[in-house]
């Protein structure tokens, strides 16, 4: 009878430690993919403020470009293709797909960006310009802190993934489908990107 007592003993010990584990796993999980979550909220964050500053930009510089006009439709568009891939991603943050779409909308602003920089150059009114310069300013320093962001998105998915796809996490992201994250990357084929743009006018 003791002999029962203490193997039943033994049995109810084991599975409350597997619980326990399992349980402390599994929070682990969850406070990982909302850190990146979090972090991602960040991006959203600072790329809305860039998104807001370039109608101004382009408004600004549309009085003095007047017949640039392809120019200044390139930023809106790509600016609205980037918004299109912020709203993809915000609704899945981590999701590759997503984060691919934002990659490349971004790529596509920052192109237009530089276009229209490259094209301002030529006018030395709008150099000028006190708004232009103020707006160019602001401009400079959000792209700082959408880079800061990213950095700091990227660690957090990195540190979900990695507890994720190690012993014992693997389970029990396997039990409960926990999915990679994905990061946000900048594409390998274009090293000016992994700079801050310079804008200056």
């Amino acid at each position: 009878m003791g002999l029962v007592i203490g193997v039943l003993v033994a049995i109810v010990a084991v599975v409350i430690v597997l619980l326990v584990m399992v349980i402390a796993g599994y929070n682990g999980l969850v406070r990982a993919r909302n850190a990146y979550k979090n972090a991602f909220a960040q991006i959203d964050v600072q790329m809305r403020r860039r998104f807001d500053l370039i109608p101004n930009l382009v408004e600004t510089a549309r009085a003095y470009m007047a017949h640039e006009r392809q120019t200044l439709e390139a930023v809106v568009n790509a600016r609205n293709m980037a918004m299109a891939g912020l709203s993809a991603a915000q609704a899945n943050p981590g999701d590759p797909a997503a984060m691919q779409q934002l990659s490349a909308g971004q790529q596509r602003l920052d192109g237009a960006l530089g276009r229209l920089i490259a094209v301002a150059e030529s006018y030395p009114d709008l150099k000028a310009n006190q708004t232009m310069m103020q707006l160019s300013e602001e401009l400079t320093s959000t792209e700082n802190k959408v880079a800061f962001s990213r950095q700091a998105y990227n660690d957090a998915v990195m540190s979900y993934n990695n507890r994720r796809e190690t012993f014992p996490g693997n389970i029990y992201a396997g039990m409960f489908g926990f999915t990679a994250a994905a990061l946000l990357e900048l594409p390998p084929d274009r090293p000016e990107m992994r700079e801050a743009p310079r804008v200056q006018f």
